[in-house]
């Protein structure tokens, strides 16, 4: 079954919920866009549910550290942990949202929330050399939250945890630092455009719901 959502508001902003038991994927706008097409979707509810080893599915695996032969465990990073995933650029008009980025961590980080940084060149505005990626992020702007490898985070070429993003909420990043975040027992997911600051009170209101919900 399919919902049209359509919205005039400028700025786009959606909520999804995944009803893990019917495997539905509910959808609200909740400061809209463009029209939008939305299907209940059981895939999505099964790429976010829990796996045994106590984390959600779609980070059940390890990824290639930026400008690093060492590898992250994502499983291990976000098992009960809300959170968010960003794609990046370093010659972006958004990069200075790196700043913002970090300074929500450093706010939540020992609240059983992660931020998961991935470099990505899909709107072909990262650098070719890993090293002067590494040096924007971790030199320019103090970055500590784990970033990935540089990867593809659109179409085909997706990496697996934006493909499963794309699929859950039907928003595939238009842009650099498009931002989602998995509530801990990933049944919901929000999503927020590039143009919406780190700490904006629209996400910090989310990672409060969430971290809430969680702890009760």
């Amino acid at each position: 079954m399919k919902q049209l959502v359509q919205s005039k508001i400028g700025k786009r902003i959606a909520f999804v919920a995944a009803a893990g038991i019917a495997g539905v994927t509910l959808f609200s706008a909740v400061a809209g866009g463009t029209q939008q097409e939305v299907a209940t979707a059981q895939r999505a509810a099964q790429s976010f549910a829990a796996t045994d080893k106590g984390c959600l599915a779609t980070f059940d695996h390890s990824m290639r550290a930026l400008h690093s032969k060492d590898n992250h465990n994502l499983c291990e990073l976000t098992e009960n942990r809300v959170v968010m995933v960003v794609n990046t650029a370093s010659k972006c008009g958004y990069t200075g949202q790196f700043e913002g980025l970090e300074e929500l961590y450093q706010t939540y980080k020992d609240e059983d929330f992660v931020i998961l940084g991935f470099p990505s060149d899909s709107f072909r505005q990262e650098h070719n050399d890993e090293e002067e990626t590494a040096t924007v992020c971790f030199v320019n702007f103090g970055v500590t939250f784990p970033m990935m490898a540089t990867t593809s985070v659109k179409g085909d070429e997706a990496n697996a945890i934006f493909k499963a993003l794309t699929q859950a909420t039907d928003q595939a990043p238009g842009w650099n630092f498009h931002k989602y975040i998995v509530s801990a027992d990933g049944k919901q997911v929000t999503s927020f455009p590039s143009k919406i600051e780190p700490m904006d009170k629209s996400i910090t209101n989310v990672i409060d719901k969430y971290l809430s919900e969680s702890a009760g």
